[in-house]
C-alpha cells in the first residue's frame, strides 16, 4: 500500500481539503480528476484519470461536494480511504468519524455523535450529542443539529439550517438554506422554510 495521500476531484472543495491536510502537516501527493482544467491546484499536481492508474494501492479521499457523485466514485475506486479533520474543529473524544469524511474548521462534534463514511461536515457546522449521520451526508456551513438527530444516507442540509432535537431526516433529502426543521422528514423530500415544509420529492437515487 502506498502511504502517500491522494485526492479525487480538483474542485473548490478539493482546495479546502488540501488546506486541512497541510494544516495538519500532511502532504498531498496528487489530485486525480476526470477532466482537469489545469495542471496544479495550490501547488499540488493534478493527474487525469485517463492515465493508467492502479487506485487499489493508493490512500484516497474524494474531494467532491456532490453526494451522488461522491458515492459513485467511492463505490468504484476499490481503494483504501482516509479522513481529514481541521485542527480548529472541536471533536469530542467520544465522537466517531468513519473513513472518507471531512470535518472543516470551526465544526463541532459533541459527545457520542457518529459521522458515517464519506460525509462532509462543513465550516462551523454543529453536530450535538448522540446525533447519527449515515454515509455520504453533507452538512453545509453553519448548520446546527440539536441532540439525538439522525440524518439518512446522501442527504444534504443547506447552509444555516437548524434541526431541533430528536428529529429523523430520511435518506437523499434536501434541506434548504436557513430551513428550521421541527418535524421528521421522509426519504427523498425537499424541504424549505421556517418552519420547514415539503415542497416536492426527488426521484429515487
Amino acid at each position: 500500500m502506498d502511504n502517500k495521500k491522494y485526492l479525487y476531484g480538483a474542485s473548490g472543495h478539493c482546495k479546502v481539503i488540501i488546506d486541512i491536510l497541510q494544516s495538519n502537516n500532511e502532504a498531498v501527493e496528487a489530485v486525480f480528476d476526470d477532466n482537469p482544467a489545469t495542471d496544479f491546484t495550490l501547488g499540488v499536481p493534478i493527474i487525469s484519470v485517463k492515465a493508467d492508474i492502479d487506485f487499489s494501492e493508493k490512500k484516497m479521499l474524494i474531494s467532491i461536494g456532490n453526494n451522488n457523485i461522491r458515492k459513485r466514485i467511492a463505490e468504484g475506486l476499490g481503494t483504501a480511504f482516509y479522513s481529514a479533520v481541521h485542527p480548529k474543529a472541536i471533536v469530542s473524544q467520544y465522537a466517531t468519524i468513519e473513513v472518507g469524511s471531512v470535518i472543516m474548521a470551526g465544526a463541532i462534534l459533541n459527545v457520542e455523535s457518529h459521522i458515517g463514511k464519506h460525509c462532509i461536515i462543513n465550516t462551523g457546522a454543529v453536530v450535538e450529542h448522540d446525533c447519527l449521520l449515515a454515509d455520504f451526508v453533507h452538512l453545509s456551513p453553519n448548520v446546527s443539529l440539536a441532540g439525538n438527530v439522525s440524518v439518512g444516507e446522501g442527504s444534504h442540509v443547506g447552509i444555516g439550517a437548524t434541526v431541533i432535537q430528536g428529529i429523523k431526516i430520511g435518506k437523499w433529502t434536501v434541506i434548504g438554506a436557513g430551513a428550521v426543521i421541527i418535524e421528521d422528514v421522509p426519504d427523498y423530500a425537499v424541504v424549505v422554510g421556517n418552519p420547514g415544509k415539503i415542497i416536492k420529492f426527488k426521484k429515487n437515487e
